[in-house]
């Protein structure tokens, strides 16, 4: 028997769930979302953390929700999601006290929609910071500035949130190989990370800076094949080309604004209802049946959820042929796991840098660590999966509270940090409890020969989140990494996650598959939903 009917239900209440719920009632569909935990959002929440009266992230933090189309189609401003803009943005503080503060080449001029305008004042302080380590990286810097103003910018936003053609005719950044004047080359889809910032820099400074850049927006080792989407991106983030931005009142603050804008669409959201699987006659998908025996009838299906718990799972029942089964089990996972999370400080970190470079503590995206290229390269992933984080830190910071009140208790401030870690299989559940002991022992001493106050006494409260605890908490992120499936290049673009599923439909007729296991890949702001509501448009003749 039947419970309920609607025209289409959206399994996993993640932020691609709630993305696409949103379009599919726009185009005038009754839509269910249906989320197996308390609360919606996947991996775009916040919660209370590290102690009482601090506000943290405990998956997602950095996020350029503005520039998703969602941002403007559903107004989602108006629905709470605001986001400030400082002027710093990205750099690195090295051992030896040297440092390079990157600022914005693009700033905001209009915080409500986002809209920004060149800033040369920016550029020439950025190439500046460059050029005391190398003239050569500066006028590079500059070089590769203009070639995203004029060619990839624009190439990679369609790229992102267009859904990925077949074999044998470009994607909008593979055809820039065509273009001499693009910068890009044929050789750079099959280099390494480390080969990449080789290429283009010459100064230990920019090359650690790049390379480390890297894992935080994509998972990726040196010695992974990046491919042209994660080298324009990571490009970008790295050289401060693009914005940084801070969601007020944390990354929750997406998924509030969606849910209210699908609401006011009529969209129907249900937590605390696992979906057990399809339900599907002669091919095609007519529903879903819950885990408490009830079921719901609908003519369109679309999962939230990771390939493996959407192919082997939901549709258990369907035959999906030996190769395609053979292939999600065949995903690579182990990428982009971190060890993540927030400490509390009575002060901001003191950096004795800052009397030769001052505004270093402003940034919002701040690496500290060695200057050796040569060890970040080697060394770092080798330790990393043999003790569970390196021994040479190449910490994240990110003061957040400067700019968001709301993220702290009055006159004190909360941190997010961030280095990488090994899968979680590699160590267990026990070992996990003492790798992260260990991380902020040596977080702390590491810190400290940096600034000086940032003792044992200045630190209120941590909260720290290892692949273990991710894994428990987010079944798609196998291994505990963020990315749903690591991004190197045979699994991007047409291959994502391979290529037979790559075009968001899946064997079933009338259901279809919208999560970070897709194109555009891991992480929030990204295409996979609105992708998949263009194919599910094309099918079904949409709007």
């Amino acid at each position: 028997m039947v419970d309920a009917a609607y025209d289409a239900v959206v399994v996993g209440g993640g932020h691609h769930g709630t993305i696409i719920a949103c379009y599919l009632a726009r185009a005038g569909m009754s839509v269910a979302v249906l989320e197996k935990h308390p609360d919606l959002g996947g991996s775009a929440i916040s919660e209370e953390g590290p102690a009482p009266g601090y506000r943290q992230n405990p998956c997602a933090h950095f996020t350029r929700f503005y520039s998703h189309p969602a941002y403007e189609d559903f107004n989602l401003r108006d629905e709470g999601l605001v986001y400030t803009f400082p002027d710093q943005n990205e750099g690195f503080l090295f051992e030896d006290g040297t440092s390079l503060i990157g600022y914005s080449a693009f700033r905001v001029v209009d915080p409500e929609t986002g809209r920004t305008e060149f800033a040369q004042d920016n550029v020439d302080k950025t190439y500046d910071q460059i050029k005391q380590f190398s003239t050569r990286d500066a006028d590079a810097y500059l070089d590769l500035l203009d070639k995203y103003q004029r060619y990839w910018k624009k190439a990679f936003h369609s790229q992102r949130f267009t859904p990925p053609p077949g074999w044998g005719e470009p994607d909008q950044l593979e055809a820039l190989l065509d273009v001499p004047e693009s910068g890009l080359e044929p050789v750079h889809q099959f280099m390494t990370v480390r080969q990449v910032a080789y290429d283009f820099f010459e100064s230990p400074e920019l090359r650690t800076l790049f390379m480390r850049a890297t894992p935080t927006s994509s998972g990726l080792f040196a010695d992974d094949v990046m491919g042209l989407q994660v080298l324009v991106h990571i490009m970008g983030l790295a050289l401060s080309f693009e914005p940084a931005s801070i969601a007020v009142g944390g990354t929750q603050s997406i998924t509030d604004a969606l849910v209210s804008a699908g609401r006011k669409l009529g969209v129907s959201y249900f937590t605390g209802r696992e979906v057990d699987q399809v339900n599907v006659e002669n091919g095609k998908a007519t529903g879903v049946r819950l885990s408490d025996g009830s079921e719901i009838a609908a003519s369109l299906v679309v999962s939230d959820l990771g390939v493996p718990q959407t192919m082997l799972r939901l549709l258990r029942n369907q035959p999906i042929g030996q190769k395609m089964a053979h292939r999600v089990r065949n995903i690579h996972y182990d990428r982009s796991q971190i060890l993540w999370g927030n400490v509390a400080v009575h002060e901001l970190p003191e950096y004795t840098a800052e009397a030769q470079n001052p505004g270093l503590g402003l940034l919002p995206r701040l690496y500290w660590g060695p200057k050796d290229p040569d060890y970040y390269a080697s060394k770092y992933q080798h330790e990393i999966f043999l003790l569970g984080f390196p021994q040479r830190l190449h910490l994240l910071t990110a003061p957040d509270s400067i700019w968001d009140e709301t993220r702290a208790k009055p006159g004190t401030h909360t941190i997010l940090v961030e280095d990488f870690s090994a899968p979680a299989r590699l160590f267990s559940p026990r070992e996990w409890g003492r790798i992260k002991t260990e991380f902020v022992d040596l977080m702390l001493e590491q810190w400290q020969a940096l600034a000086p106050n940032m003792t044992r006494d200045n630190l209120i409260a941590d909260r720290i989140y290892s692949p273990y605890d991710v894994q428990a908490s987010h079944p798609d992120m196998i291994e505990g990494g963020w990315s749903e499936g690591t991004m190197f290049a045979s699994q991007l673009g047409r291959f994502r996650p391979f290529p037979e599923i790559s075009g968001y439909r899946t064997p079933v007729d009338g259901m279809y598959i919208c999560s970070s296991n897709l194109h555009s890949a891991g992480g929030i702001g990204r295409g996979s939903s609105l992708n998949c509501y263009q194919i599910i448009a094309q099918d079904l003749g949409l709007t």
